[in-house]
């Protein structure tokens, strides 16, 4: 039986609309303030949403590559950064999933740096996708896989100057009043304190620096270790999670090979860099079969998407902790990073 509002379930009636209605036109604006981007191709669905869409200088924005494909279609999506080199990577967020269907869904967020204002552009990211659906061809012929690329996404950065001002902020000057002499100079008392105190303390003053100088560095193995151990601290990841966390953990040995033996690691391929390895003649046929067997590993839970086990997991950081602790001795020094700690972390 229909009852009719009682008075006082009026103002909590009216209440429900405002707040619908405020939801409503902050969604709308939202969508205005972003730019976005579709592109199909077979069973495979991109999108490419920037926002905002005029952000200041200073600001970051958000680039959000979004791909869908069919059930037993396997999506190789872009390596981390790729074609973004103009941009500073503020932050990076992969995710996948997929769902009751069989239907996948993989999602790469970035936080950009733009480097200046004015015309900015994202250049096209190149997405590909292997269609291992029945009847389905899986690449094109002499291919490894279907391509799809997305289209230039321009945007423009605004600077804090408005276009109109003037390029001499100054006031000018009123008029001048009478000329006045001059106040007796200073800098020869100042010239002759500091003499006396470079003379007077040229050891402490060498000590001081000396001293500075050392505080802040430490070995490239204590610089790794703390890196590691940093990343072991924080919660462990979950099945969503493991990519993002293989990234880092390979990342961190990546840099300490750059660091301890002056091998380009980051800059190269996976298979780029086991061949640097192998024609390096500080490191042992033992240590190359880990770090080929450590990033291998990683490869195949970046981007082949392969969930590992609780073993492989800890199986990988105990090879990262072990390949750091054989090769510590006669680590160069270096300069330490803002986000590791001046201590030495231990296990």
């Amino acid at each position: 039986m229909l009852t009719r509002p009682t008075q006082s379930d009026v103002p909590f009636r009216r209440l429900a609309l405002c707040l619908v209605i405020a939801l409503l036109i902050a969604g709308s604006a939202r969508a205005e303030d972003a730019i976005e981007q579709e592109i199909e191709s077979g069973p495979v669905k991109a999108t490419v949403r920037l926002e905002p869409k005029e952000p200041l200088i200073g600001d970051t924005v958000t680039l959000t590559i979004t791909v869908t494909a069919e059930k037993d279609v396997e999506l190789l999506m872009p390596e981390f950064g790729e074609a973004l080199e103009r941009f500073s990577v503020v932050d990076f967020a992969p995710r996948q999933s997929i769902d009751d269907d069989g239907r996948t869904s993989a999602v790469q967020t970035y936080r950009l740096q733009p480097p200046s204002s004015g015309k900015q552009n994202i250049p096209p990211i190149l997405i590909e996708y292997v269609d291992r659906r029945p009847g389905e061809r899986e690449a094109p012929e002499g291919y490894d896989a279907y391509e799809l690329l997305t289209e230039r996404l321009e945007f423009e950065v605004k600077s804090v100057i408005p276009k109109d001002a003037k390029a001499d902020l100054k006031p000018p000057l009123g008029e001048l009043g009478p000329r006045q002499a001059p106040p007796a100079p200073r800098w020869p008392w100042v010239v002759a304190a500091l003499i006396l105190l470079a003379a007077a303390s040229p050891f402490a003053i060498k000590a001081w620096l000396s001293w500075r100088r050392k505080a802040r560095q430490q070995s490239a193995y204590e610089i790794a270790r703390a890196r590691l151990q940093r990343l072991l601290d924080s919660p462990r990841p979950t099945a969503e999670q493991i990519d993002a966390f293989y990234v880092e953990l390979s990342g961190i040995v990546r840099k300490y090979l750059e660091d301890r033996f002056d091998l380009r690691a980051p800059e190269l391929t996976t298979e780029e860099f086991l061949v640097s390895v192998g024609e390096s003649p500080d490191l042992s046929k033992e240590h190359q079969t880990l770090l080929r067997e450590f990033l291998r590993q990683a490869d195949l839970v970046k981007f082949a998407r392969v969930q590992p086990s609780d073993d492989d997991v800890e199986r990988s950081i105990e090879a990262a902790w072990w390949f750091l602790e054989e090769t510590r001795e006669n680590a160069p020094m270096l300069d330490v990073p803002d986000e590791v700690e001046a201590s030495v972390v231990t296990r």
